[in-house]
């Protein structure tokens, strides 16, 4: 067995097995949480100031959510994954009551056109993060416990597609296109996982295209928001705006960035600085080497956790895979799609940058995402079945 691997098993007679942590995926986290903190300190310090007179006031609630979701984190990490599969039910109705509260009149809490948070107290929550996490955990436990109807039928494909068309189309009532998008693509790469046929897959993802496709064009305010994507330079005053100043504020940043805390573009030209387009203040304070470190960061989390995925599936652990699988794929897309937006190459969508953006219902389930990711690992090398290669060698 190879000491210098993260992913190590041990055991001892009748003893049990020490608990291991992936240390890849803890320093990953790290990394952009440090990353994550910094920048949204930097963004929005003078929007703060003039907002509430307290320049740290978006800093110290990052702060205190960062540290609830390392709280609930540690939870989970110490919640084995057969909980979850008990739990299938509760999960679902947890997560269908969520979507629902928040379109109730009253407790709904609207910011920009958008019905997306409940308030309780002075904090505002956004149902629709915890909720994408309870659907996609019970999708993949569902498709493990039906995985002969999924690998076999179309039916037995199409019944969890259900649940998350559903699901969908109560995002799509806040609005939120966004999640509904990354909650659909990420639950069929789940069924996929799980074994369902890739012929179902390209099928429904087809469908799923030509179907985002007549939305956008059916509503004025998405198709001015595609056309906008395509030339923001058209009108840079008014659609436009977002957009182009999140361009200047990463052309700015050249090689290595103007330096921390010095970005001009996020003292009230670029909007929404500190949450969807903290990339862009990102990329203008350390330039393409801080640019490359922070996708670099993300590419590892998303491929560690592929990697986690197919080891389960090698130990026979078929929904330690989907839970794993799952992560990987919606924090790579989640990801992909918010800086494809900060850099004009996708449409502006709300979603947040995971770790990283102002966004304290985002970064408490990530961190609490993550604390279940790393139970996985451990119960992975528990069982004593995974067989990790380093270099074609095999422990």
């Amino acid at each position: 067995m190879n000491s210098g691997l993260a992913l190590q098993h041990s055991r001892s007679g009748g003893r049990q097995p020490r608990f291991t942590l992936d240390g890849v995926i803890v320093v990953a986290t790290a990394l952009l949480l440090l990353a994550g903190l910094t920048m949204v300190a930097s963004a929005s310090l003078t929007i703060a100031e003039r907002q509430t007179g307290d320049p740290f006031f978006h800093f110290e609630r990052q702060l205190f959510s960062m540290l609830a979701g390392l709280l609930f984190g540690a939870v989970l990490l110490a919640v084995p994954i057969a909980l979850w599969q008990r739990s299938a039910p509760l999960l679902l109705a947890g997560a269908i009551v969520l979507l629902l509260l928040v379109l109730v009149p009253g407790l709904g809490h609207e910011v920009n056109g958008s019905r997306r948070w409940l308030r309780l107290g002075v904090l505002n929550f956004q149902p629709s993060e915890l909720a994408r996490w309870l659907l996609l955990g019970y999708v993949a436990v569902y498709a493990v416990r039906h995985q002969a109807e999924l690998r076999t039928s179309t039916a037995g494909f199409l019944k969890p597609l259900a649940v998350l068309g559903v699901a969908a189309l109560l995002l799509l009532a806040e609005p939120d296109f966004g999640a509904a998008a990354v909650l659909g693509i990420t639950g069929v790469a789940i069924l996929f996982v799980a074994g369902a046929r890739l012929r179902d897959v390209l099928l429904v993802l087809a469908a799923g295209l030509l179907g985002a496709a007549a939305l956008a064009l059916s509503s004025g305010y998405r198709l001015q928001r595609l056309m906008t994507f395509l030339d923001p330079w058209a009108d840079p005053f008014a659609s436009g705006f977002q957009l182009t100043q999140s361009l200047i504020a990463i052309g700015r940043g050249e090689w290595f960035g103007v330096g921390l805390g010095s970005s001009i573009q996020k003292l009230f030209y670029l909007p929404e600085a500190h949450t969807d387009f903290v990339f862009a203040v990102a990329a203008e304070e350390f330039g393409l080497l801080g640019v490359v470190l922070i996708v670099a960061a993300f590419l590892v989390l998303a491929l560690r956790s592929l990697r986690l995925a197919r080891l389960a599936a090698g130990a026979g652990l078929p929904l330690h895979a989907c839970l794993a699988a799952g992560f990987g794929v919606w924090l790579g897309l989640q990801a992909f799609i918010n800086i494809g937006v900060n850099m004009g190459l996708l449409p502006t969508k709300g979603l947040t940058l995971p770790l990283m953006s102002y966004g304290r219902s985002s970064l408490v389930v990530t961190l609490a995402w993550i604390g279940m990711l790393l139970r996985i690992h451990h119960e992975v090398m528990a069982s004593g079945r995974a067989v990790v290669t380093n270099g074609g060698g095999e422990t």
